[in-house]
């Protein structure tokens, strides 16, 4: 038999809240089969599980889920992994472009915190050389 996973047994190795990995089957990308009265526990198989890991590997990647859900889906089908691996490289070039925006964004904003760090210490330098004086 194939290995399954509990909830919880997911939950316990990838370090997350049951209600996380519920909200990514939610949104379609885990699908656990059912067991017990009225189906109420959740089965994992090792599909979803690597489904869970590369969804968590995509976050870290920054991609949202459906992002992650649209390339894993992709990976899922039988089919040619050309278009697959083109599709994914348009997806990290849009975000790679994404990250060095705000990356330009975010060295902006430090230059100009520095500059205002350098104003606020010559103010404060003056002040205190007035001060000094009375």
């Amino acid at each position: 038999m194939a290995n399954t996973y509990s909830i919880s047994d997911l939950s316990k190795e990838f370090d997350l809240t049951t209600r996380a990995i519920r909200f990514y089957e939610d949104m379609g990308l885990l699908e656990p089969a059912r067991s017990g009265p009225g189906g109420r526990n959740r089965v994992y198989s090792a599909r979803d599980r690597t489904r869970l890991k590369l969804t968590l590997r995509a976050k870290r990647l920054g991609l949202s889920l459906t992002e992650a859900k649209d390339l894993i889906d992709m990976y899922d089908s039988p089919r040619d992994t050309g278009p697959q691996l083109k599709k994914f490289l348009v997806v990290l070039a849009h975000h790679r472009q994404q990250l060095e925006s705000q990356w330009a964004d975010l060295q902006a904003t430090i230059e100009e915190v520095k500059t205002h760090e350098k104003e606020a210490r010559a103010m404060l330098a003056r002040a205190d050389k007035a001060l000094a004086k009375k």
